[in-house]
């Protein structure tokens, strides 16, 4: 009731040029009379009329009849009765009865309902036409917020004759740069029926900017024609052009014709340049995710050559390890639960690689060499994990909610919407390969890693622990590899399966980019992601993906070592 309060002050406000003494135009009677009346046409009209109005007794009637609280006599009068109060429609006053007493108070004098008094019934369709005509005049609320809200409303639709005048009297009077825009791009599609042939082809040129997807729609609609061989013309006014075989076109002067097909040209360059731009985002928030995922493996299988088959579900592992975070928040910590993941990316590293070194540990020591055995054992144990999850968690997917902070997206372009969470892995994704460049490059563990691989007898000989070396090279991978899963869980839902759909594509980045070379994990990642959303629209999903695996398949066969060749002696 506070914000109604504020729209209709607001409204009258407006009107008045926002100074000077409040005065409201009475309703007119006729339009009153036709709401009580049986003509559902006439009705509407009345809808329209008494919107157009744009004013507090205008609002106050059409919240009535939306409500259910607007009533008639049988003598035509129309009154709003609200629990014991009752007031004069046309004028918004408490009526003057004869059975008054004189002297009574205002809530008395309301209180005397008029003889034959009746409910003005809605159906459907005149109820759509009240909600309309009332988010028109919250274009004239004094609060940004509410016109922004009124305004993206009335998108995707055509105003009405009613609206249109409210149209005009909000552009007239806004001053925010964005709710103006949106309001004369309204307008020029609502100019787009008008009779004046000029009015129409100033209101297709003011659309060839918009990004409104109604907006080309009618604009689409103009260039149509019925069925018929050879265009022609009919005058301004026609109903359509119509050729000689009975075609007609839904603009019948060539000249707006001709404006309109290049304002839909502009706009159909201006979306596919659009989506472009967005398949590129979305090909770098494809290749992040996959170098997140393939990262571990680079290490594992690039640097120590082990064929871990149940990778994917150390990213698993990691996904469902957030989820346990956000319920131990959700229990425990309700109020922090926003930063929930601040738990749950050091947790998901720590419990993938403890587990991954369980398992170097306890199987993969004493296959080292075989690489068929290591192929069969940890396909084995992936399945045992994905039965292990299912046990404790079932087998229905869990959700991992984002973080405020990560919900939404920012707008650009009109209509390209980049969502926080993607943006946030992207830049989580590089921020991981920084770190472990870092450690590769400059501590201790890196030195011994490498040493170990690229000598590992020289290495033991100097007092490099290479049994430990190894068990924490295959934990670090591990520990990555949950933090890849930690960020997939924001993307999606989390289930025992979630590491089957990246298993095979961590292979093909590591194998593309070069075994055991970062940078070439980082390259091939970004590029495969790339080619995938640039590939989809052309050939769709399926397809796309069966050229980039014919593609890997021709490439090694050309250059067995991947992009970047191993520097050096390799492992033995």
């Amino acid at each position: 009731m506070k914000s109604w309060r504020y729209l209709l002050c607001g409204a009258a406000l407006v009107l008045q040029g926002g100074a000077g003494p409040v005065a409201h135009a009475a309703i007119a009677p006729a339009a009153l009379q036709a709401l009580a009346g049986d003509d559902p046409d006439a009705r509407m009209q009345a809808v329209s009329d008494i919107a157009a109005q744009a004013d507090g007794d205008a609002a106050r009637v059409l919240r009535a009849l939306k409500n259910d609280t607007l009533y008639a006599t049988p003598d035509g009068k129309v009154y709003i009765v609200d629990g014991p109060s009752i007031l004069d429609a046309a004028t918004g006053k408490p009526p003057v009865m004869p059975d008054a007493k004189p002297g009574a108070t205002l809530a008395a004098a309301s209180a005397v309902m008029p003889a034959g008094l009746d409910g003005i019934v809605v159906n459907n369709r005149l109820r759509g036409a009240v909600d309309a005509a009332l988010s028109g005049l919250a274009l004239l609320s004094p609060r940004r917020a509410e016109r922004l809200a009124a305004a993206r409303a009335l998108q995707g639709s055509e105003p009405d004759a009613g609206q249109t005048i409210l149209l005009r009297k909000a552009a007239g009077v806004e001053t925010d740069a964005e709710i103006g825009a949106l309001l004369r791009q309204l307008l020029a599609m609502a100019d787009l029926r008008a009779p004046d042939a000029a009015t129409r082809k100033q209101a297709v040129a003011a659309l060839a900017g918009s990004v409104d997807p109604q907006a080309r729609r009618m604009l689409q609609a103009m260039l149509a024609r019925s069925a018929g061989s050879t265009p022609g013309h009919a005058p301004d006014g026609a109903a359509g052009a119509v050729d000689a075989a009975g075609g007609a076109h839904g603009e019948p002067d060539p000249g707006v014709r001709a404006a309109a097909r290049a304002a839909l040209d502009a706009i159909n360059a201006r979306a596919a340049r659009t989506e472009w731009i967005g398949n590129l985002f979305y090909g770098v928030s494809l290749g992040s995710v996959l170098l997140l995922a393939a990262l571990g493996l680079a290490i594992t299988f690039g640097l120590m050559g082990i064929i871990n088959m149940a990778h994917g579900e150390l990213l698993m592992i990691g996904a469902y390890t957030t989820y346990g975070c956000q319920s131990l928040f959700r229990h425990y910590w309700p109020g922090a639960l926003d930063w929930y993941l601040a738990a749950a990316l050091p947790a998901s590293f720590l419990v993938a690689a403890t587990a991954g070194m369980a398992l170097e540990r306890t199987v993969i020591r004493w296959l080292y060499g075989r690489p068929l055995e290591t192929l069969l054992a940890t396909w084995g144990i992936s399945l045992m994990l994905m039965q292990l999850v299912r046990t404790l968690f079932g087998a229905q997917n869990v959700e991992v909610a984002n973080p405020a902070w990560m919900s939404g997206g920012v707008t650009v372009l009109g209509t390209l919407v980049l969502p926080y969470n993607r943006i946030a892995i992207i830049g989580f994704a590089f921020l991981v390969v920084g770190a472990v460049w870092l450690v590769l490059t400059h501590t201790r563990l890196g030195l011994f890693v490498r040493a170990v691989m690229q000598n590992r007898r020289m290495a033991d000989c100097v007092g490099v622990p290479t049994g430990r070396i190894d068990m924490m090279t295959f934990g670090l991978g591990s520990g990555i590899a949950g933090l890849g899963g930690a960020a997939l869980s924001q993307l999606g839902n989390v289930g025992p399966d979630l590491g089957q759909a990246y298993i095979i594509d961590s292979f093909m980045v590591v194998v593309l980019g070069g075994v055991g070379q970062l940078a070439g994990t980082v390259i091939a990642a970004l590029g495969l992601g790339e080619a995938n959303k640039l590939l989809e629209p052309l050939a769709g999903a399926v397809l796309a993906k069966i050229a980039i695996l014919v593609f890997i398949i021709v490439f090694i066969q050309r250059r067995p070592q991947g992009l970047f060749a191993l520097k050096g002696r390799s492992v033995e």
